[in-house]
This record gives C-alpha cells, structure tokens and sequence, in this order.
C-alpha cells in the first residue's frame, strides 16, 4: 500500500531502491506497455505511457484499435475501443468500446500484449462488420472512465445536421423559409423570449462565438451589421405616429423590414444559401468519381493480395529448390549415390564367383560400376575440400 502514500518513509525508500525511482506500480505498468510493444510492431504511441493506437485490416476493412491507459492503470483496466465503429460480438451495442472478458477481467498481473493479440485472433476467425452511421470519432459519442471530456468543435446553438438519404436533391429555399428554420433552431438552444406579437415570428440573428472577431461567410460564423446607437427615421415622426406604431403592429413590422441592417442579414443569408447549393451541386458531381476511384483502389487491392500469394509462393519455391542445390546437400547425393554403385559392384562379384555370370560379362559389368563408384567418390571428396577452404575463407575473425 506504499504507492498510496507517496510521502511517507517506507514509500520513499521503495521508491529509491527500485530502478530509476519507480514505484513497483509504476513498473508493472512499464511492463505492461513493454508487453504491448513487444507483441505489435507496428503500434504507434499517440501520447506516452497513455494512449496507443494499433491499426490492422480484416476483409478489406481497416479497424484501428485504440488502447487508452487511465491514471490508475494498472488497478484500473484500460479503456480499449476501435475506429471506425464496428459489429462484433465483443463490442457494446454502439460497436466502440470492447467489451471482451479479458478486458472487463482485467488485473495488474494480466498481460496486455496477449489481450490485444487475443482481440486480433477473434477478429480474423469472425470479421466485423461496419457499423451504419460510423462518421465522427468515438470519444465524441460517450465519455470513456478516467479520460477527460472531449472539447467538441462547433457551434452549440446548431442542431446536429440530419441524417442525409440515399438520393439527395437540392430544392431552392427562399431568405423566408431559411430564416425562419434558423430561428426555430435557435429558439430549441435559447429560452424562450417573451412574445411581442408578430415581432416574435421575424428572423433572429444567428449568434457567434466571438463576435468582435470579423468572420466572413464561409459556413462558420456570421458577423452581424452594427446596430446603430438611434434611429433617425424614429425621430422624425410625431407622437402619436409612434403611438399607432407601438399599438399596431403591422405598422411596426413594416417600419422594422426597412432597416437596411436587417436588409443585409437577409441579403447575406440569400447569398450563404447559394453558395452551400452550389457547393453541394459539386459534391454530388464529384461523387461518381469518388466511387469509381474506391472501386479502382478495391479492385488493385485484390489484385495485390493475389500477387502477393503468388510471391510468397514462388518464393517457397525458390527456397526449396535453393536448398536441394546447396553444396551440403550436393555432397551427401553423391555420398549416397557411390555407395549404391560400390554395392551393386559388390552384388556383380558375388553372382561371378556363384558361377551366374560369364567371365566377360563380369569384367564389362564390374569394371563400369566400379569406375562410376570412384568417380564419384572422387567427386565428394573434392566438394568436401572446396567446402572446408570456404568456411575457412568465411570463418570469424
């Protein structure tokens, strides 16, 4: 329990006797990583001794695993999920965070290495499948245990943009229409302002992060027109024409469109509109190019996993025949073949002196396989010779 009290006297002197001044904790969690670097090579290191991130393709889908060690670690399992989402029988219902029982089991002696390489096995025995609506990274979804939120970039008073279906269209959308979907946007974000009659149905100004900032239009932030301090069309009409303005609000409404500030907001808005459908017309042109493009790199991908299997099998091959022409095995073939030559001579004597053969056959027959016995014995003894000088030749110094 000395890692709970870092302070105390018993603490301090673990702390000194172990190597470099690391608790037995913290050693057991170098381990651990050591581990997960010794078993996967190619893992990368997002931040040290925190996060890692392991990627690996299965049915021409490329997963990355990432591996997120919280401050307890190892008392406290770590937080294992994977990129895209996928559909597995190991991963939770949003198919992010794996939830296998190596994992939840997790201990401070369990071996991190086996774990991951276990996960990896199960992957290749049943593929995952990708899992519909995978677009934004996963620590967006949920906050993991022990980790920090994710600061979210965006605009908080926006609605999360809707699903799209598989044949979009373009439809032209009028400054009223798309001004008055922004202010029910905005109105789900914002409390509820009191009512001032038809007031309360004209376009709110869309807000900014920093509004002190000049933003232009470029789809992430609006800068509003200076709102001038008075008005001089206000001060030019008479008391009871401001009256009838303030009890009629029909005229006041009229009044109100005619500010050239709210000209602009609509002007700019018509024009924001306009570039977002014509930067949309172009997307969707370039989207058969996009997946004649994912075919193409599909289709030699393939075609690079079979010429890799043709390699790696010529390479066996290649390796086979290399080793059945190697000098040592050329030496012990002709070991072996002039000592079948030297026992059919010797079978070729025994059937003359038994009286099977003719004396000219014998000599004939016996003079042949004896020749061909020493030549090529002859031979292994000068292929040994050449070997032995090479091995001098190449011997350590």
């Amino acid at each position: 329990m000395s890692w709970l009290f870092p302070l105390t006297k018993s603490a301090s002197s673990s702390a000194a006797g172990s190597p470099g001044g690391l608790t037995s904790l913290q050693q057991q969690k170098q381990r651990l990583i050591e581990s997960l670097r010794n078993s996967h090579s190619s893992i990368a290191e997002i931040q040290k001794d925190v996060e890692y991130r392991l990627p690996f393709t299965v049915n021409n889908l490329t997963i990355n695993i990432n591996i997120l060690l919280p401050p307890q670690f190892p008392q406290e399992k770590p937080v294992i999920s994977v990129y895209p989402p996928i559909r597995h029988h190991l991963m939770d219902k949003q198919g992010v965070y794996v939830t296998s029982p190596l994992v939840n089991n997790f201990t401070m002696h369990s071996d991190l290495g086996k774990i991951i390489q276990s996960l990896l096995d199960e992957f290749w025995k049943n593929p995952p499948v990708l899992a519909p609506s995978s677009t934004a990274f996963p620590y967006l979804y949920s906050n993991p245990s022990g980790m920090p939120p994710y600061a979210s970039q965006g605009f908080p008073f926006l609605p999360p943009y809707p699903p799209q279906e598989a044949n979009r269209t373009i439809t032209s959308l009028s400054a009223a229409d798309t001004m008055s979907s922004s202010t029910a946007s905005y109105a789900t974000a914002k409390p509820a302002a009191p009512s001032c009659g038809v007031l309360s149905h004209l376009p709110l100004p869309v807000p900014t992060t920093d509004t002190s900032a000049p933003i232009s239009q470029n789809g992430f932030g609006y800068k509003m027109p200076d709102v001038p301090d008075s008005f001089p069309e206000l001060s030019e009409l008479s008391v009871s024409q401001l009256t009838d303005m303030n009890e009629q609000e029909e005229i006041l409404l009229e009044q109100f469109l005619t500010l050239p500030q709210l000209k602009q907001i609509i002007t700019d808005k018509d024009d924001l509109v306009k570039s977002i459908e014509e930067l949309a017309r172009k997307n969707l042109l370039l989207e058969p190019s996009l997946e004649a493009k994912r075919q193409t790199v599909l289709d030699k991908y393939e075609l690079l996993t079979q010429l890799k299997s043709t390699f790696e099998k010529k390479m066996q091959r290649q390796h086979e025949l290399s080793e059945s022409c190697s000098a040592s095995a050329l030496q012990a073939r002709l070991k072996v073949a002039a000592h079948e030559a030297e026992e059919e001579s010797d079978n070729i004597a025994e059937d003359f002196l038994e009286g099977k053969t003719e004396i000219d056959d014998f000599l004939s027959s016996f003079m042949e396989k004896r020749t061909v016995c020493h030549c090529r014995r002859a031979k292994e003894e000068k292929l040994q010779q050449v070997l032995a000088v090479h091995s001098q030749l190449h011997a350590p110094l």
